[in-house]
């Protein structure tokens, strides 16, 4: 599972740094990829996360569109807030000129998460081990109890 998610964040990495093509989607195409429905898609459409194109009134969406889908997903899978993603997205710029800036957001990010992640996981271990031991001293008193 561990090695899935880190091919999946590798690729989304991958894709994310190479220059928009030119392939076009409708959100029929987006939904079934993603498995969203086109009230989802519109939601980030409102939000700003999205914005297609409208040919003959139907939403199209580009490679920029759908490498966006991607990481708007990833970012919420990990606990990021619509704001947060947001403003990550908006670094970007219209052409890549503020990928340095996404780099960096990343990173501030991603160590902050993984020390509070680290803390928690500390919080917990020390929690279980003096669960073990209060459970260890009651299955003793209660070995040594006669029965009655």
């Amino acid at each position: 599972m561990e090695r899935k998610r880190k091919a999946a964040a590798l690729e989304l990495l991958a894709s994310s740094s190479s220059a928009p093509q030119e392939a076009l989607y409708g959100i029929t195409e987006l939904c079934a990829e993603f498995s969203l429905t086109p009230r989802a898609i519109r939601f980030y459409e409102d939000k700003g996360l999205l914005t297609p194109r409208r040919v003959n009134g139907a939403r199209v969406y580009t490679q920029r569109d759908r490498t966006r889908l991607k990481l708007i997903l990833r970012a919420k899978a990990i606990g990021s807030s619509l704001d947060e993603i947001k403003q990550y997205l908006d670094l970007y710029g219209n052409h890549g000129e503020g990928r340095s800036k996404q780099l960096q957001y990343t990173l501030e990010r991603t160590d902050a998460a993984i020390a509070e992640l680290e803390q928690k996981r500390a919080h917990i271990e020390a929690t279980l081990a003096e669960l073990r031991v209060i459970n260890d001293t009651v299955r003793r008193q209660l070995a040594a109890t006669p029965a009655k």
